[in-house]
C-alpha cells in the first residue's frame, strides 16, 4: 500500500552474494540453509526491518489531512483511523518482502527473510494479522471508514502480489495513498459525503505518490531522463496548488440591502446630511479592503507557503540531479527525496485546509523518520 517506493528494491549488494558464495562449502551444490536460532534482541530487530519501522512516520499525516480536507476537528475516530492506516501499512510492508523473498535472495540478502532471522511464513501471517487489524480498527471508526478500508486493503494486497511489476503498479501505489487519506476523512466526519469532499487533497496526494512510484522503478538501473522529469514538472504543479491563495469571494457574493436600507420606498435614495456622503473604504487611495477573515500576512498563508516550498526543496532538488545525471545512485537518491517529501506534502495539506495545528503536528514527524531511520535500516 502506502509502502515506501525506495523499500521494494535496492542495488549494490552484489559483492556481498559474492562474498557469500566464497565461504560456502565447494562440494558442487550448495547446501540447503539452515535457519540459524536469532536471539530474542536481534529477533526484535529483525522485525523491524521487515516492517520498516521508519516509514511509519509518513502515515498519520494522511488522516490529518482527511480530517482538514472536510474541516473536521481530529477525535477519537481519527485515532481509529491512524492506527487502521498503520495496520494496513505494516501489512504491505511484511507482504512485499514475502512477495520478493526469492529477489530478495539474489539482490538484498542481508534482508529478514533470505537471511533467515524471519521465516516467510510468520511475514505471511502477520500480513494477514495486520490486515485483520486495520479493517477491525476502521470497522470501530464506523460504516463510512470500513467502506474506504476494505478497498484499501485490497489494493495494498493487489499491489504486492500481482501490479507492482506492471504498468499497473504505480497508480495502483497512488491509489493506496488517495484512499488512506480518504479513510482519515470518512473516519473523522462519518458520513459518506466526506469521501466526496476530499477528494481534491487526496488526488494531489496521489499525483506526488505516482510520481515518486515512476521514479522508483528505474533506481537500480538508473537512464531514465523522462520520470525524474514528470516527477519534477508535478512537484512544480503541486508547489503552485498549495501555496496559491485563496481567491477573494465576489462582490456580488454580498448579501443584498435590504430595501429599508437603501432608502424610504417611493421617496429615491437615502438623502445624507448636509456635507457627508458614503462611508469611505478604510486604507490607502486606490485600495479595497480585505475579505472578512483575511488580512495581508495570515500566518495561516504564511504557513501554507512554507510548508509548500519546504515540500518542493525536498523533492525537487533530487529529481533535478536525477534529471541532469540519471545514474542508479542519483535516482535512488531522488526516490528518498520523494518519500521524505510525503510528510512535508501532507502538512501543506493540512494549512491549506485551514488546520494550522494538524500541520505543525504533521511537520514534527519528519525529524523524527530521519533519526528513526539512522537506527533501523529500510533497505
Amino acid at each position: 500500500m502506502l509502502r515506501s517506493a525506495a523499500a521494494t528494491r535496492r542495488s549494490g549488494l552484489t559483492s556481498a552474494a559474492g562474498a557469500a558464495d566464497r565461504t560456502a562449502p565447494v562440494t558442487g551444490a550448495r547446501p540447503d540453509p539452515v535457519r540459524p536460532r536469532v536471539p530474542g534482541g536481534a529477533r526484535a530487530r529483525a522485525w523491524a526491518e521487515l516492517l520498516r519501522l521508519p516509514a511509519l512516520f509518513t502515515v498519520p499525516g494522511d488522516a490529518l489531512a482527511g480530517a482538514a480536507a472536510v474541516a473536521a476537528r481530529p477525535g477519537p475516530r481519527t485515532l481509529l483511523a491512524i492506527g487502521s492506516s498503520l495496520c494496513l501499512y505494516e501489512a504491505g510492508m511484511a507482504l512485499n518482502d514475502w512477495a520478493d523473498r526469492d529477489e530478495d535472495a539474489a539482490e538484498r540478502p542481508h534482508r529478514p527473510l533470505p537471511s533467515g532471522r524471519i521465516s516467510p511464513a510468520a511475514a505471511l501471517a502477520a500480513a494477514g494479522a495486520c490486515t485483520a487489524a486495520g479493517l477491525a480498527l476502521a470497522a470501530r471508526a464506523g460504516r463510512p471508514a470500513l467502506a474506504v478500508a476494505a478497498p484499501l486493503a485490497a489494493t495494498v494486497w493487489a499491489y504486492d502480489l500481482v501490479l507492482k511489476h506492471t504498468p499497473a503498479g504505480p497508480a495502483a501505489m497512488a491509489a493506496a495513498r488517495g484512499l488512506d487519506l480518504l479513510l482519515g476523512a470518512a473516519a473523522t466526519r462519518g458520513t459518506p459525503d466526506a469521501v466526496r469532499a476530499a477528494l481534491p487533497s487526496a488526488a494531489l496526494l496521489g499525483s506526488h505518490t505516482l510520481a515518486v512510484t515512476a521514479v522508483s522503478r528505474r533506481e537500480t538501473t538508473g537512464g531514465s531522463v523522462l520520470a525524474p522529469l514528470a516527477a519534477l514538472a508535478t512537484t512544480g504543479a503541486l508547489t503552485l496548488s498549495l501555496t496559491r491563495s485563496r481567491p477573494a469571494p465576489p462582490a456580488s457574493a454580498s448579501p443584498p440591502v435590504p430595501a429599508a436600507r437603501r432608502g424610504d420606498p417611493g421617496h429615491g435614495p437615502r438623502r445624507h446630511p448636509a456635507g457627508r456622503g458614503e462611508a469611505a473604504t478604510p486604507g490607502p487611495p486606490g485600495t479595497s479592503a480585505p475579505p472578512p477573515g483575511r488580512t495581508p500576512g495570515d500566518p495561516q498563508d504564511l504557513l501554507r507557503t512554507a510548508l509548500g516550498i519546504g515540500y518542493a526543496a525536498t523533492a525537487g532538488r533530487p529529481y533535478w540531479h536525477a534529471v541532469l545525471h540519471p545514474s542508479p545512485q542519483l535516482t535512488q537518491r531522488a526516490v528518498g527525496g520523494g518519500i521524505r517529501a510525503t510528510v512535508p506534502l501532507q502538512a501543506a495539506l493540512c494549512a491549506r485546509a485551514g488546520a494550522p495545528g494538524s500541520a505543525l503536528l504533521t511537520a514534527a514527524l519528519a525529524p523524527l523518520a530521519r533519526r528513526f531511520a539512522k537506527k533501523v535500516s529500510v533497505t
